[in-house]
């Protein structure tokens, strides 16, 4: 019964929001289809300014791994990380996250078809990519698109971040579900 509903509830739960928001629209006398088209000329209009700070990031995060830096850097903090229970595999993803959201994707997926979900790489690789975020991309890429120059703090404080959510993502799966 209780599986049904929310069957129910998800399969329903977009239909009705969207005849909510036409009903709502309609009641307030507003043209939905002009209104439709300003935000999707605005979504272009941004899509087009963001633009050259998607390219700038890709092409770094390109040269970094295509140079061999990726490596040479994961290589240099293995020693110091396995004691703390981060395999090596592991660290190009730890690497790669706060650059490119989809780099690191990519990167789990290849740690859980070649370790398999339930290893202890798996998981960790898993609750790293659920637990942290793509601080230098949200910084050129949004940042860049409202135009803010000056990022203050906000690098300090996202890598911070970034670091605080790899930390306690080791400590939690060693603790919930072992090293296996």
């Amino acid at each position: 019964m209780f599986l049904a509903v929310v069957d129910a509830v998800s399969r329903w739960s977009i239909p009705v929001l969207f005849a909510g928001v036409l009903l709502y629209a309609l009641h307030r006398k507003v043209d939905v289809y002009t209104v439709f088209l300003d935000g999707a000329r605005q979504g272009v209009d941004m899509s087009v300014k963001i633009l050259p700070y998607v390219v700038a990031i890709f092409a770094a995060l390109g040269i970094f791994r295509d140079s061999g830096a990726m490596d040479l850097l994961a290589k240099v903090l293995a020693p110091v990380l396995r004691p703390a229970g981060v395999p090596a595999q592991v660290l190009p993803l730890m690497l790669i996250r706060p650059l490119s959201g989809s780099g690191a994707l990519a990167i789990t997926a290849e740690l859980l078809h070649r370790a398999g979900p339930d290893s202890y790489v798996g998981r960790l690789a898993s609750t790293l990519q659920g637990s942290t975020d793509t601080t230098f991309y949200i910084l050129s890429v949004y940042f860049g698109a409202v135009g803010v120059r000056r990022i203050r703090h906000s690098l300090t404080v996202g890598l911070l971040a970034d670091l605080t959510g790899f930390v306690l993502a080791v400590v939690f799966v060693r603790l919930l579900l072992g090293t296996q």
